[in-house]
């Protein structure tokens, strides 16, 4: 199911599917098991679980929805609240030892929201780090070049190692992959810069570089002008390029079926294309992508 050399993070625990966002609203345990099962199945390395707003109203159901997925997987959980309260929650239910001894993981902070990584006091855990913004005289300030993306990454993982004692190996920085259709200031093209910058970083060796795949198709017809599944073939398209320079885990579908494209692959040299592109042009440059 899965091509390259990625570590899969399960996304389907999450509201924004509408048939698990029926299964909170439900209440159906077993409904979330059954797909906790089913992630682990298809080769995902942690679970993540997003029960949405619910999380803030009831606690109580939080908590029983960790305890269900840890009662039928062995694999750990990430933890997808920017909450003090609802990860520190989260972090008190989880059972390490049905995760096979692994640590869960808080996803996420930023240089602007620090306060998370106070919760070790509560139990060890791994971390993502969002590069998408820092901080500029104390405001959270959003990221659109590659030395922006790529320093901040270094100093966070940095300082994640030199206060909190991490090591790399728990440390993940999420890059923020944008929808194509709307990019017309090149940052897809600085997403893939800095993935290589902090890739050829000695200081850096060992964090893994992650995103979220999702949204590079947004808006785009399902099929390419080849006749090929744009969407998906977008996602391997972004892999294709970013894997050898150390991009090496997706937040995604474990069954989506992530592969290398070869190099005379339309999608691939449509979206190469699109990568030298900006303004107007990079509009035009995405309407080749499903209008030969």
């Amino acid at each position: 199911m899965n091509g390259f050399e990625l570590t899969i993070i399960g996304e389907r625990i999450n509201p924004g599917f509408k048939s698990t966002r029926a299964l909170f609203e439900n209440s159906d345990l077993a409904g979330i098991q059954a797909l906790a099962v089913r992630q682990a199945e298809a080769g995902a390395a942690y679970l993540n679980v997003n029960i949405g707003a619910r999380a803030f109203t009831d606690p109580a159901f939080m908590a029983e929805v960790i305890r269900a997925i840890q009662a039928v997987v062995r694999l750990p959980l990430s933890f997808d609240y920017p909450s003090r309260a609802v990860q520190a929650l989260c972090l008190s239910c989880y059972d390490q030892e049905r995760a096979g001894g692994q640590l869960p993981i808080v996803n996420s902070i930023t240089e602007h929201r620090w306060e998370l990584m106070e919760l070790r006091r509560v139990r060890p855990f791994k971390v993502i780090v969002m590069a998408s913004e820092r901080v500029v005289d104390g405001v959270a300030a959003g990221n659109k070049t590659a030395a922006d993306i790529a320093g901040t990454a270094r100093r966070a993982a940095l300082r994640l190692r030199e206060e909190h004692g991490m090591a790399m190996d728990d440390i993940f920085v999420d890059l923020s992959v944008s929808a194509v259709v709307a990019d017309t200031e090149g940052l897809n093209r600085a997403t893939l810069e800095a993935v290589r910058l902090i890739g050829s970083d000695p200081e850096l060796a060992g964090l893994h570089m992650m995103g979220g795949l999702s949204n590079l198709g947004q808006q785009l017809p399902a099929k390419a002008a080849d006749g090929s599944d744009l969407k998906h073939g977008l996602e391997n398209a972004f892999l294709t390029l970013a894997v050898p320079h150390g991009f090496d885990t997706v937040l995604g579908t474990p069954w989506r079926g992530y592969a290398p494209l070869a190099p005379d692959d339309y999608v691939l040299g449509a979206y190469r294309n699109f990568l030298e592109q900006s303004g107007s042009n990079a509009l035009r440059a995405v309407r080749k992508l499903y209008r030969a």
